[in-house]
């Protein structure tokens, strides 16, 4: 496999942390070789913990009581990810919440259990950890199902309220939006909300037909963060460079709630898929949220135009 480092520059506050590792430590020659991981602080204790490129952001609440993660990345960073974690706690990890199924989120679940980490994830997680796994970049790829110690020990219908550190931490399903198991995280006490994948920074919304995902969830889901995040609530995109605020929260819902109405218009009209794509309703945003190679509008747009009734997913097939 050819050797190569992914190495992205990002601004970040001076109070970031890095945590290089040797790359070969792990997957050597691979493309997780010689990445670094880093931690910035949302709010509280509360931490933001990504990897170049700010994809499957973790989650890092510490205090006396011990670690609680949420999410842990592809599992050849799981080392890395301790590693970082130490850098601001000495305390043991104990508890690991999972946001939805895919590998950039649970990939380090079974390291991390055979270091005793209780997981914790919705229902409908641990039912698709049963087999293989399906994805929705690249038109619908596959991965292997994950090892039996990745999956989810504690599972819920709706909620878990984790009484740690002296704080109250409430994990809770969102309405089928990027998946169908998507959990929000909310850290009250230090203003602090992990929307996993539902909300992201770097593209549009990624809706995993495969997985349950649908565009009205989504709009839902981030209409359900929005009535709980302040003025000052921090909130940590599942996707994305940095801890953002409510603004951008609300700018990402707008454009989506643009989007489907300007797509329910076209249809309305009579427009077919091809005619939809070539009347770009997404030109006025693809420069903020259409620059990531693997998920564009052409991605993005035919979701919504089969969702609204339009017809096929798929170009020339009505």
């Amino acid at each position: 496999m050819t050797r190569y480092r992914r190495l992205i520059a990002a601004a970040l506050a001076s109070a970031c942390i890095a945590v290089a590792v040797a790359a070969g430590q792990q997957n050597p020659g691979g493309r997780f070789a010689g990445v670094e991981l880093t931690i910035v602080p949302a709010a509280g204790n509360v931490h933001m913990l990504q990897r170049p490129g700010g994809g499957g952001n973790v989650g890092v609440f510490t205090g006396p009581d011990g670690v609680l993660l949420v999410d842990s990345l592809f599992a050849p960073l799981a080392e890395r990810l301790i590693a970082a974690v130490r850098t601001i706690s000495t305390g043991e990890i104990r508890f690991l919440v999972n946001t939805h199924v895919h590998p950039d989120h649970i990939g380090g679940n079974e390291p991390l259990a055979g270091s005793d980490v209780l997981i914790f994830a919705h229902d409908n997680v641990r039912v698709r950890m049963l087999d293989r796994l399906r994805f929705p970049r690249r038109g619908g790829s596959f991965a292997p199902q994950p090892a039996a110690g990745a999956r989810p020990v504690v599972t819920y219908n709706d909620s878990v309220s984790f009484h740690f550190n002296g704080e109250e931490v409430r994990a809770f399903l969102a309405p089928p939006a990027h998946t169908d198991g998507d959990t929000f995280v909310h850290f009250p006490e230090a203003d602090v909300l992990h929307l996993g994948d539902v909300f992201r920074t770097t593209s549009y919304p990624i809706i995993d037909v495969y997985n349950g995902g649908t565009v009205a969830g989504t709009i839902e889901a981030l209409e359900t963060a929005l009535r709980l995040a302040g003025p000052d609530t921090r909130i940590i995109p599942g996707h994305g460079l940095q801890v953002v605020g409510r603004d951008t929260l609300v700018d990402f819902l707008d454009m989506i709630v643009d989007v489907r109405g300007r797509v329910h218009d076209l249809i309305s009209e009579g427009f077919t898929l091809e005619e939809v794509m070539a009347a770009a309703p997404t030109a006025a945003y693809d420069a903020q949220w259409g620059q990531e190679a693997t998920w564009t509008a052409n991605d993005f747009v035919p979701i919504v135009f089969h969702e609204l009734g339009g017809g096929s997913l798929y170009r020339g097939n009505e």
